[in-house]
């Protein structure tokens, strides 16, 4: 199983970033998938998340109308559109695959920095 996340980087204020997660070894289109993020000396915090089929999304107060999460599962990827960064949105940014089968299988990616400074 391994979800590789990409796209982060150094963007100014009011800028934009495109986040990619790509998954492989597990069937990606029955996860739910959601991106959280971890700044400097905070707890790990849920961005975004989107259901197995892509109907229904849900995000965090802070995020809402800036950042979009979106997944292509012909693609077995998930997505995140952020727009209007802000300097507080500078984090390590990770997604995750979750579903319950029988069990609770949870997968995590390595992370993508996203520094925002002018």
């Amino acid at each position: 199983v391994q979800l590789v996340e990409s796209g982060g980087g150094l963007v100014q204020p009011g800028g934009s970033l495109r986040l990619s997660c790509a998954a492989s070894g597990f069937t990606f289109s029955s996860y739910a998938m959601s991106w959280y993020r971890q700044a400097p000396g905070k707890e790990r915090e849920l961005v975004a998340a989107i259901t197995s089929t892509g109907g229904s999304t849900n995000y965090a107060d802070s995020m809402k109308g800036r950042f979009t999460i979106s997944r292509d599962n012909a693609k077995n990827t998930v997505y995140l559109q952020m727009n209007s960064l802000k300097p507080e949105d500078t984090a390590v940014y990770y997604c995750r695959a979750r579903v319950v089968a029988g069990r609770i299988y949870d997968y995590w990616g390595q992370g993508t920095q996203v520094t925002v400074s002018s």
